[in-house]
């Protein structure tokens, strides 16, 4: 199988045995953009220290929404720690933020501060997934890291399986919901490549 024309955008990436790297060790990724450019996406299943009290005192918005307040901010890469990512069902875009884009058309990734502004007053996005940087990869190595068995990709047989993953489920059962897509768990996981 050719990878080069491949487009994994709107697929979930776990990371198979053999990739130790402790940013991505037992990691799923969701990817928002794949293209001639690299690849972008945000991890979904590790947590921060940080809550989001914390972080929205860090950015000087004051978050009247308790209910989310002791809720852990996750980890979606190393790349640019500092900045906020949020992932949202598309449909709810109708608030036209500063800096969206929308992926395989049912989700979207805002990156602007007036999501969270909406967010700290509860008029945010009802399911989201709020993540500090992200994972990214230059052009040719998502295709290259696949073909060493660094990565297992998994396109989300519908919207609601994918909403269900992303929003509705604890962060820690993540890897396990995404194995259950091919039918299998990550115990069954070789850390070896196979070649005919």
């Amino acid at each position: 199988m050719s990878l080069e024309n491949i487009n994994l955008t709107g697929h979930l990436l776990i990371a198979m045995p053999a990739l130790t790297d402790p940013y991505f060790s037992k990691s799923v990724t969701f990817i928002c953009a794949h293209n001639q450019d690299g690849a972008m996406g945000v991890v979904i299943n590790r947590h921060t220290d940080i809550t989001y009290n914390a972080l929205f005192e860090k950015i000087n918005v004051e978050l009247l929404d308790s209910s989310i307040a002791n809720q852990p901010v996750l980890y979606g890469g190393p790349v640019q720690p500092e900045r906020g990512f949020v992932l949202h069902p598309a449909t709810q875009l109708k608030n036209d933020w500063d800096s969206s884009i929308t992926i395989a058309e049912n989700t979207a990734l805002t990156t602007s501060k007036d999501i969270l502004e909406a967010v700290a007053l509860g008029e945010g996005p009802e399911k989201m997934l709020l993540t500090l940087g992200y994972a990214g990869w230059t052009p040719g190595q998502l295709e290259q890291e696949i073909a060493q068995n660094a990565w297992l990709s998994v396109e989300p047989k519908d919207v609601d399986s994918l909403n269900s993953i992303l929003y509705e489920m604890q962060h820690e059962k993540r890897l396990d919901a995404t194995m259950a897509l091919l039918g299998i768990n990550f115990a069954m996981l070789s850390d070896e490549a196979g070649h005919a």
